[in-house]
């Protein structure tokens, strides 16, 4: 018998976003992880959240980008454990995350392109919230 992917929780699947976001140009950075981490430590949603689920969810987001269909699986498993009023909030903290650095490389903005489709993210949405991103990770 195999052992079944355990399911995630809420704030699982938020950060399960936030680390595929980091990883979609195949280069986690180091303001990436920074961002992530002041995310689950200042949010509300993050209030109960055991910081030690990070690593073994991250873990989880990598394998499923090493199999052929691991995107689809991360965004069903993404489906499964999120209720649809915090899809919206994904979306957001996957845009901050991709912002940290302050470049949008192609392969975040097609990550995160793909991730206002399979959440049904209203494409006005969607624009305020990446253009709520931008402003809070402008520079002078």
């Amino acid at each position: 018998m195999t052992e079944a992917t355990p399911s995630m929780t809420p704030t699982d699947a938020l950060v399960a976003v936030m680390i595929a976001v980091s990883a979609s140009d195949e280069a986690i950075r180091t303001t990436e992880l920074l961002t992530i981490e002041r995310i689950v430590n200042h949010l509300p949603v993050f209030a109960d959240y055991d910081q030690d689920r990070i690593r073994p969810v991250s873990e989880m987001v990598l394998d499923l980008f090493e199999t052929e269909d691991g995107l689809d699986a991360l965004f069903g498993l993404v489906r499964e454990a999120l209720p649809e009023k915090l899809y919206e909030t994904a979306y957001a903290l996957g845009c901050d995350v991709a912002a940290a650095d302050g470049m949008l490389r192609e392969s975040e903005l097609v990550f995160l392109q793909e991730m206002r489709y399979e959440l049904n993210i209203d494409r006005l949405h969607g624009a305020a919230i990446e253009r709520g991103a931008r402003a809070r990770h402008m520079t002078l």
